[in-house]
């Protein structure tokens, strides 16, 4: 299908809904462009001349760009391709949003967006009307955007976390189905370093940092400090080391009473001489003996070296599990 036969059913989809429901876009659609500009491609005779109209190979290509609903005081950079740099004043959406449309001063904004109206992009709607799409904080594809003074969460719609939500200050934040940070060196995420905020006030708290998968901070829990995590286990296995110290101790003396009762004799009231042991109790303190020489002390044994391998395995950074990370730190 060329995009001659394409255009030639993208009229007919602007009678559709604004944003229909699909999963994934289509490689090429045409959906939501002009009347005019869908009828001219599907005219053009020539492949070759719709394949220069295509995009390929970098090539100019005829696509829905939705046209932005500038206020008076935003610069607009942009190209054919829903792409553009806006800079204006801080808003979320509409013109008489945000710091900007409350005519407040130092609210200066960036605003870097691809794919503006996201997966639906419309230059008009299905009456045929030219439209003005505003920013979308939620729909546009992917965006980044600094203000000098913002309400940063609430237009992202972010939970508040332990961190809290930032409002009245300067705020940058990053937007996209997939983000990628990458450092040839380290990266740090650093926080508190000046006494006062961008607009003047006096940072008063020490604020930490939230990672929160789902936009859901109601199970939110502090994070382990590995080094401390280690010493704290480390105790714990001491002491269970040591118990097993202590019920040995009990169990050779428990073995050495079992030894006395098992052979322990009377005299006998005629002529003195001791008698036999006791038949009764010869028998089973025999086994008993056997058993804890064979299955208690074995055991003990086999515990404490138990003990010293799960240190060496969990404690030790040469272990095969060694719960710290070898590269990442949290204070």
């Amino acid at each position: 299908m060329g995009l001659g036969d394409i255009a030639k059913g993208a009229a007919g989809d602007l009678a559709g809904d604004l944003f229909p429901a699909r999963v994934t876009r289509r490689a090429v659609s045409l959906e939501g462009m002009d009347q005019e500009t869908a009828e001219y491609i599907s005219t053009i005779p020539d492949i070759r001349d719709r394949t220069s109209a295509a995009g390929v190979a970098g090539d100019k290509i005829l696509e829905p760009v939705p046209l932005l609903n500038k206020t008076k005081s935003e610069v607009e950079i942009k190209n054919e391709n829903n792409a553009s740099i806006i800079l204006g004043r801080d808003r979320k959406s509409g013109k008489d949003t945000g710091y900007g449309g409350r005519g407040e001063t130092q609210c200066g904004s960036i605003d870097i967006v691809v794919g503006r109206m996201g997966a639906d992009p419309r230059q008009t709607s299905p009456d045929g009307e030219r439209l003005l799409a505003d920013p979308n904080f939620k729909l546009d594809s992917a965006r980044i955007y600094m203000s000098q003074k913002t309400d940063i969460d609430n237009y992202f719609g972010l939970t508040p976390g332990r961190v809290g939500s930032s409002k009245t200050k300067s705020g940058l934040a990053m937007k996209a189905d997939a983000i990628r940070v990458i450092s040839r060196d380290g990266i740090k995420l650093v926080t508190k370093t000046d006494a006062r905020n961008s607009q003047g006030g006096k940072v008063h708290s020490l604020a930490g940092i939230d990672l929160i998968a789902g936009n859901n901070d109601a199970d939110l829990q502090p994070m382990v400090k590995g080094d401390n995590l280690i010493e704290a286990l480390d105790h714990l296995v001491n002491h269970v080391d040591k118990l097993n110290g202590i019920v040995d101790a009990f169990l050779m003396s428990q073995m050495e009473l079992n030894a006395f009762i098992t052979t322990h004799f009377h005299i006998s009231p005629f002529l003195g001489f001791p008698t036999s042991p006791s038949p009764t109790v010869l028998g089973p303190g025999i086994q008993t003996a056997i058993r804890q020489i064979g299955q208690c002390k074995t055991s003990l044994y086999a515990h404490k070296a138990n003990l010293a391998v799960y240190k060496i395995k969990f404690f030790n950074p040469a272990g095969t599990k060694y719960i710290n990370s070898r590269f990442n730190n949290t204070n």
